[in-house]
């Protein structure tokens, strides 16, 4: 890398050079048994300079082939964008824990026996399920220097395991699931299976809904499948500037119900989307996004920092080796102090989502979503009383988050990237047949 940037400095008046080094063995179950194992490994280097002001790429997979790296970054420069922002020189970082020496020496066979335990577990509720598991360890090392001095070396353990079960009763299909990551080691799956099981039982009898707007609880899985993904493109400082954004403008305004608190952390320890600094060797830090419903800040990168005239906030990514670019690390939703128990028997007649289908299809930009309900429960006078089927959901979550009925105590990680409780809207347009 010293050599890269060594030869990148004299052809540019600033360079930085990434490299990611990881070695991943997943191990798969499809059709309740164990369908492959695959350990592999990979390294990748890519080189970003600022020449004549404007910014050159290039990556490469072949470590010895330095002069080609730095021609092919000199090429594209010629093309690049305009470069507003200067690399960050030689800093302090936050100490996050992200690294456990355990993970690596977790044998391959004791991953096998896990995911065996998993299908195991629920088939025991119900033999006729068809489960797919999965089992991963990853060891990643990531490394940046560049031409002002900056430099952030650090080495990252993730494990994670889940499972999906499918069951088919004539033209019914049914779809439960959970997963769960650590940078620890994950030897106990009775989180996981409980909360299949739960599912499970659950839906073991059908309800019916009718078509009209009603209650719904969306818990933290419904939240991730439903609600997420239009915020953060909205907190995106690049849609931002681009004007694309629907609380752009509205910064220090009070957009969202006073219950809501949201922020970016990639701060937390042992979390795996956590780090000591972002992809341009960015302190990370963690940032307030929304405050008692008031929108308090924007996630940026270098570019889009000083387009903006403010600082880099540690969200710059670079999505498989790509030029970097704002992206959230984790969002993190503040629970409260109701239970799910508390929630569901305040309802009358509504609805539970545990997972909504294609909501990302919606106009993500303006908030407003609709999809299937994948898996999801009918309340009747305060009880869960079976799940529903052929029902739809759609809304704005503009319109919902201004007004949440309670927010939930049982936060947790719904993916890697989203912590949230469960989030009681009192009224959703449902749809049904």
């Amino acid at each position: 890398m010293e050599n890269i940037l060594s030869q990148a400095k004299r052809v540019a008046e600033e360079a930085e050079v990434f490299m990611v080094s990881a070695e991943e063995t997943p191990v798969q179950f499809e059709a309740n048994r164990l369908k492959h194992i695959q350990s592999k490994q990979s390294c990748y280097i890519a080189l970003r300079i600022i020449k004549q002001g404007r910014v050159g790429y290039a990556i490469t997979t072949r470590l010895d082939d330095r002069q080609t790296l730095v021609d092919a970054a000199v090429e594209t420069a010629a093309f690049g964008t305009e470069a507003k922002f200067e690399l960050p020189s030689l800093t302090s970082y936050p100490l996050v824990r992200i690294f456990d020496p355990d993970v690596e020496s977790v044998p391959t066979e004791e991953m096998i026996d896990l995911g065996k335990q998993l299908i195991a577990t629920v088939r025991e509720y119900n033999q006729d399920i068809m489960c797919e598991a999965g089992v991963s360890r990853d060891i990643i090392s990531t490394r940046i220097i560049n031409s002002r001095g900056g430099k952030l070396d650090y080495k990252q353990t993730i494990f994670s395991l889940g499972i999906e079960g499918q069951l088919i009763c004539g033209t019914d299909m049914l779809f439960v699931g959970e997963s769960k990551s650590s940078c620890h080691p994950i030897t106990d799956i009775k989180p996981i299976t409980e909360v299949v099981l739960r599912q499970l039982e659950l839906a073991s009898r059908q309800a019916q809904l009718t078509t009209k707007p009603l209650p719904v609880i969306f818990t933290p899985n419904g939240v991730a499948s439903a609600l997420i993904t239009p915020l953060m493109a909205a907190f995106n400082g690049k849609v931002v500037l681009q004007g694309a954004s629907p609380i752009g403008d509205k910064l220090g305004q009070s957009i969202f119900d006073k219950k809501l608190y949201l922020s970016d952390n990639p701060t937390l320890d042992y979390c795996p989307e956590s780090s000591p600094g972002d992809d341009e060797g960015t302190p990370s830090q963690r940032t307030p996004l929304i405050e008692q419903g008031t929108i308090a800040n924007f996630i940026y990168d270098l570019q889009t920092a000083a387009l903006a005239n403010t600082r880099s906030t540690g969200n710059g990514s670079r999505s498989s080796g790509g030029v970097p670019a704002p992206s959230p690390s984790a969002f993190i939703i503040e629970p409260s102090n109701t239970t799910f128990k508390e929630m569901v028997s305040d309802i009358k007649e509504g609805l539970v989502v545990e997972y909504l289908m294609g909501a990302e299809q919606g106009n993500i930009l303006s908030g407003d979503f609709s999809g299937n309900v994948l898996l999801g429960y009918k309340i009747e006078n305060g009880e869960i009383v079976g799940r529903v089927k052929n029902t739809m959901l759609s809304g704005n979550i503009y319109r919902l988050l201004k007004q949440i009925t309670a927010i939930g105590s049982d936060a947790k990680w719904a993916g890697n990237a989203i912590y949230t409780p469960s989030i009681y809207c009192p009224q959703v347009s449902v749809a049904t047949k």
